[in-house]
């Protein structure tokens, strides 16, 4: 169960459509923290949440608690049991479902920024991509997660697709955990090569070669799945 830690505040929140300014700020606080928590799996699986207690850590009502429970189970991040919201188990089919809709975002995806992106795009991304490249083989697989993420993100934007953009954030976020992991495992070069790779092939208008690299740099993470998700389970009840 998770142990509330009390959190001082003087605003008494509530996410209500009436409610002040202040009020839906410090309500979208804590489903960002709670949501941070599932993510992360520091609320552990098939563990009940208990609305009190989460609501003592937070210093807030039940109600915004209730709320988030609600929204992160909407996601699919929490399942609704008789004992009431739990955090949803690892498994091993839902997260290749999740890298199976993860491959078709992207490949769509990246086919519209062939046909749509700017000058300007192409030339942010290759600048990210070298900032990106100065980050060291040793930092942490949060950190090398989130430049991941912000790669295939800038792609997104090339699409100019907000739905597609909107459905590969939601999941990102719900593969991240199991991708904190196999990053750990994924040579740093690798990825910076592939990633090289896409954006050589985007510059020089070759859509086959953009393609096939994606679908090799996605379906290889997918393949460690079971590998993975062992890890995270050890990482998660140490």
């Amino acid at each position: 169960m998770v142990v509330p830690k009390p959190i001082k505040t003087n605003v008494k929140p509530s996410s209500q459509p009436g409610a002040k300014p202040s009020q839906r700020g410090r309500a979208a606080g804590v489903f960002a923290a709670l949501r941070n928590m599932a993510i992360s799996y520091e609320m552990k699986p098939g563990e009940r949440l208990n609305e009190l207690e989460l609501a003592t850590r937070f210093g807030v009502s039940r109600t915004p608690i209730r709320e988030a429970l609600t929204r992160l189970a909407s996601e699919g991040l929490l399942v609704e049991s008789t004992r009431g919201y739990v955090r949803k188990p690892l498994d091993v089919q839902e997260m290749a479902d999740l890298y199976e809709a993860r491959m078709a975002i992207e490949r769509e995806c990246l086919r519209l920024a062939f046909e749509r992106a700017t000058e300007r795009q192409l030339q942010d991304i290759s600048e990210f991509l070298a900032d990106s490249m100065a980050t060291p083989a040793t930092a942490s697989s949060e950190t090398l997660v989130e430049l991941d993420e912000g790669f295939h993100l800038r792609i997104a934007d090339m699409a100019r697709n907000a739905e597609l953009k909107r459905i590969l954030v939601s999941l990102n976020e719900r593969l991240r955990f199991i991708r904190w992991i196999d990053m750990e495992n994924v040579g740093r070069e690798s990825t910076q090569q592939e990633h090289s790779d896409i954006v050589e092939a985007l510059v020089k208008r070759d859509p086959a070669r953009a393609q096939a690299i994606l679908a090799q740099h996605i379906s290889s993470r997918r393949e460690r799945i079971v590998a993975s998700i062992t890890q995270g389970l050890a990482r998660i009840y140490l």
